[in-house]
């Protein structure tokens, strides 16, 4: 299970299961899921709600305490990720087989997303903030 605030947040602004589910075309099951840490909410959707409702993904993500309100994410294109999941990389002086092993992720996997070729997972990006210390919300609203 992961901790994250989804439900806090979903609480404070009086916002049921449904009405979530129904916002981003997904059950109440669904929505319990990534509330209750059994799966991470896609990342688009998680950029979505960040930048309609004003919560950090570091806060909304457990990455932070401090739920001021995020930085508008304009650009959520999977090859603009990447690129600043390259910079991030690069910054550090490491290959793209020692960041993603400290990040548990297949080299193959992270190499796709560095390129461009696949969407990272919120569950990846987590794992790459969290060990780099870096904002969720800074790397993204970098690109």
């Amino acid at each position: 299970m992961i901790d994250n605030n989804l439900k806090y947040c979903r609480e404070e602004l009086k916002i049921t299961q449904t009405e979530l589910g129904n916002l981003f075309g997904v059950s109440k099951g669904t929505v319990s899921c990534w509330e209750n840490g059994y799966s991470f909410m896609p990342l688009e959707k998680l950029i979505t709600f960040s930048n309609q409702y004003g919560y950090s993904m570091d806060f909304i993500c457990n990455l932070s305490h401090d739920n001021k309100k995020s930085v508008q994410i304009k650009n959520t294109d999977q090859i603009k990720i990447g690129q600043a999941l390259r910079n991030l990389r690069k910054s550090l002086q490491l290959s793209q087989d020692e960041f993603a092993k400290k990040c548990n992720i297949p080299q193959s996997t992270y190499s796709h997303y560095e390129i461009g070729y696949k969407m990272i997972t919120t569950l990846n990006f987590y794992s790459i903030c969290k060990t780099y210390h870096v904002s969720m919300d800074a790397l993204l609203s970098d690109n």
